[in-house]
């Protein structure tokens, strides 16, 4: 999403600034901070806004310079006022998080909404989180579920995995395991780990399928491979039900899963 955000940018650029644009972004992909600074500031004072905004990110984070919020938000504004949605996305988190600015959610929405309205995931699905738990806005689950049915129609396993436990719980929609198990489903495709718990809990439970604790293993192993502790607890606690050919079946569905890259399990 990143590279074809950044792709259509540069469409519009003259191929000098192209050539110097990519040595400063491939700099900067490398963490050869001197080197993009040097490439890149130039452009940004060109007015070029890939380039305010990779500039922004160092200052934001430190990256080759001493961080600095404020000139960090100098570089973002100067992007945001060209409509680039990366900028505007991080210009809302150093408002949302206080970051060389007063702590301002309202103002954070505002840009978050800006990108949103352009089609950038990110900024759709901390939309989608804001309105659901009602951080700087009203909370409204609606409104939640429309953002985050941007992003995961757009694939982003975030939204699609958020979108399943308001379906699961009910949140602002009819409660529908089955539409749950459908997110959740996409979403572990892309190897999103708590997707994967998540359909392993359907599974425990029997929630829009039928109850399937060799299922239920299978997606709690594969969730505590990537590390969640609660993946573990769950599969340990499934294999007390099970007898061991269940158990050997579970681990070779989740070996089988983890060969496919977590496609059509």
């Amino acid at each position: 999403m990143f590279k074809a955000l950044l792709l259509s940018t540069l469409l519009l650029c003259t191929l000098p600034a192209l050539a110097d644009f990519a040595k400063g972004w491939d700099a900067y992909q490398n963490k050869d901070y001197a080197t993009a600074f040097k490439e890149l500031k130039p452009l940004a004072e060109q007015g070029f806004a890939p380039a305010q905004y990779h500039l922004g990110r160092m200052y934001e984070n430190g990256y080759g310079v001493t961080k600095d919020y404020q000139t960090a938000i100098e570089y973002f504004t100067q992007a945001v006022e060209q409509g680039d949605v990366l900028a505007q996305t991080h210009l809302g988190s150093m408002y949302e998080n206080g970051y060389g600015v007063t702590k301002d959610l309202k103002t954070a929405i505002q840009y978050y909404t800006l990108a949103a309205e352009q089609g950038y995931v990110d900024a759709q699905t901390i939309l989608g989180r804001m309105y659901e738990y009602g951080e700087g806005v009203t909370q409204n689950y609606k409104t939640a579920i429309h953002y985050y049915t941007l992003a995961a129609d757009q694939g982003f396993a975030l939204a699609q995995y958020n979108l399943g436990r308001m379906y699961e719980y009910g949140d602002g929609v009819t409660q529908d395991f089955k539409s749950a198990i459908q997110y959740y489903s996409l979403a572990a495709d892309q190897g999103y780990a708590y997707g994967q718990y998540r359909l392993g809990r359907m599974y425990e439970y029997g929630k829009g399928v039928v109850q399937d604790f060799t299922r239920a293993h299978m997606w709690f192993n594969i969730a505590a491979s990537q590390g969640i502790e609660y993946g573990k607890k769950n599969r340990d606690k499934a294999a007390k039900l099970m007898t061991i050919s269940q158990i050997a079946e579970a681990q070779t569905l989740a070996r089988e899963c983890l060969a496919k890259d977590y496609k059509g399990c």
